[in-house]
């Protein structure tokens, strides 16, 4: 998560709110005193098979492997609808300056509209808020929140937090459950919101909640933010970088080009390797370069779904893409691939700095936060939109029309020949010797 500011969303769809049940908390109080600490989860789960393209990388132990020949069952899958509520959580040191309506207005439904689009309309994430604050029964200040948070603060602040909730909302009803903190209350960091993996889940309602977004975001909150932090809880991981001092970056690894690299990227769309993960591309939808020769291929724009206007080749707007193939993947050992994919001003790219077709690197072993993906920059001597862009080196990272590059170190090679009257891509890609 990044600390810059952004926008507000438009108001959202009314939902209808919790009806408040009157229970005993002793059971969250017996439930949440084995918690310790809280952690992400590491370990394997129960394996689902869901892809059998021979490029489809392994999913590994690393923590939200990029991995994807199976799905990581302790994660929901987002896929038809989810339920997600928001609870919001006020202090005694302070009397909250917004309303839970306002609140939810700054992430919804801007958050679902992306998911949406992103997804082609597979996948909707709807919102259910309380109307009305919780109080918590510790000043903010009591919890010491922050980015980079001790355990056994945050422990005491999920304590006292399902404890409240649990009198207000039945959690077997949900899938996802955001935490959302009174933004004006003196204890409260914006830069700590963020996913919490629990050791061992939680029981309440009947349910067992592995993870929750805690929400500390200022209001208005930084834009997209709730989108990105909900990609942790579909195992996506973090793709920044994060800057041991003041002089690096953040967005050295993918720059604009997935929102869990940035949420203020100028082209925020999901990697192809991650709807695919998600399952919102079929496995018809990628395709598998092998062999030494060249495999010439028609590239849909990532972007491009039912529904969304593409430019083509012409320049005017059409309709009618959607259901070709939107990934390429050259498998380049064994839990490293090169993903080749068409981006432009399209859909949730819509303000995208550069158009053409994009390479990057995926390693399923590397663990979130430490470059699981790498954006290969096919102009590596050049910068692009420092109005706009998070990363102006990587801005005009695609191979353009016209173009042919060869990807350093891997030997592959991707030459762009066409555009075609509906606005797909037509290119070429040869595999170096060893892929």
């Amino acid at each position: 998560m990044s600390t810059q500011s952004g926008w507000r969303c438009p108001e959202p769809r009314p939902e209808v709110p919790d009806v408040p049940k009157l229970r005993s908390t002793a059971a969250v109080a017996t439930t949440m005193s084995a918690l310790a600490a809280t952690s992400i989860l590491t370990g394997p789960s129960v394996a689902e098979p869901f892809s059998p393209e021979p490029c489809a990388l392994h999913r590994t132990d690393a923590h939200h492997s990029e991995g994807l020949d199976t799905w990581n069952s302790a994660y929901p899958r987002p896929q038809g609808t989810l339920n997600a509520a928001l609870v919001f959580l006020s202090f005694p040191d302070a009397v909250p300056r917004t309303t839970p309506g306002e609140l939810t207005a700054d992430h919804f439904p801007a958050t679902s509209r992306y998911f949406e689009q992103s997804s082609y309309g597979r996948f909707t994430l709807r919102p259910h808020p309380l109307d009305r604050w919780l109080k918590m029964p510790r000043p903010s200040t009591a919890y010491r929140i922050k980015r980079d948070w001790a355990p056994s603060d945050r422990s005491a602040y999920l304590r006292d937090a399902f404890a409240v909730a649990d009198k207000a909302l039945d959690f077997s009803r949900y899938q996802v459950v955001y935490l959302v903190a009174d933004p004006d209350a003196p204890g409260v960091d914006s830069d700590a919101t963020k996913v919490v993996n629990l050791d061992s889940p939680v029981r309440l309602d009947g349910t067992d909640v592995r993870r929750v977004v805690t929400v500390f975001e200022q209001h208005p909150p930084d834009r997209l933010v709730l989108a990105h932090e909900t990609g942790h809880v579909f195992d996506l991981p973090d793709l920044y970088h994060r800057p041991t001092d003041a002089k690096d970056d953040w967005d050295t690894h993918v720059g604009d080009w997935d929102l869990m690299g940035s949420q203020f990227g100028a082209a925020p769309d999901l990697f192809g390797w991650h709807k695919w993960k998600l399952g919102w591309l079929d496995p018809r939808q990628v395709a598998c370069v092998r062999g030494a020769g060249p495999t010439r291929l028609t590239l849909e724009p990532l972007a491009a779904g039912p529904g969304v206007p593409v430019r083509g080749a012409s320049g005017t707007p059409g309709f009618g893409l959607g259901n070709g193939t939107k990934l390429a993947v050259v498998r380049t050992g064994a839990d490293t691939a090169l993903a080749f994919e068409a981006r432009g001003p399209v859909g949730n790219d819509r303000t995208a700095c550069r158009q053409g077709i994009l390479v990057y690197r995926v390693r399923a072993g590397v663990e979130s936060g430490d470059g699981p993906v790498d954006v290969v920059d096919a102009h590596p001597h050049t910068e692009a939109c420092w109005e706009n862009s998070v990363y102006p080196p990587l801005a005009d990272a695609p191979v353009s029309l016209g173009e042919s590059f060869t990807v350093p170190g891997d030997g592959v090679k991707v030459e762009v020949e066409e555009r075609t009257p509906a606005g797909a891509w037509t290119v070429r890609i040869t595999p170096g010797e060893g892929a």
